[in-house]
């Protein structure tokens, strides 16, 4: 009977870590855009000079505001979980599961790179 793997090998940790990597450099671009997009918007809103009738444009701006500052924060956290994930990587606990001890399997950690968790652990909580 062959024994159930506890890891994943270092070639395998390398793909994981190359996907990794190239998610990351996307995030971290995408958050300097929101970035930008929110100074700019600081920089040309409304100085209170102009007549009454900008009261809604006034509300959609803060609208759009208060919603680049969640995509920022989101983006953000997401950068964080990646970069935590390369650390797992490089102490070889990548793709574990923290709740269960089991190997990740590669499709979920192809499409969530940075899960700590298998599905089953997760819909258990």
């Amino acid at each position: 009977m062959e024994k159930e793997k506890s890891r994943y090998n270092d070639d395998e940790l390398n793909e994981f870590k190359q996907l990794i990597l190239t998610k990351l450099d996307i995030s971290k671009k995408e958050f300097k855009t929101i970035q930008t997009n929110l100074k700019d918007g600081s920089e040309n809103g409304s100085d209170g000079t102009n007549n009454n009738y900008l009261t809604l444009d006034d509300g959609a701006d803060t609208f759009e505001k208060e919603n680049l500052n969640h995509l920022a924060a989101h983006q953000l956290k997401f950068i964080k979980n990646l970069e935590a994930a390369l650390v797992r990587i490089e102490n070889k606990t990548y793709g574990v599961c923290k709740t269960s001890g089991k190997l990740i399997p590669k499709e979920r950690l192809r499409a969530v790179p940075h899960t700590t968790e298998t599905i089953e652990a997760k819909l258990k909580r």
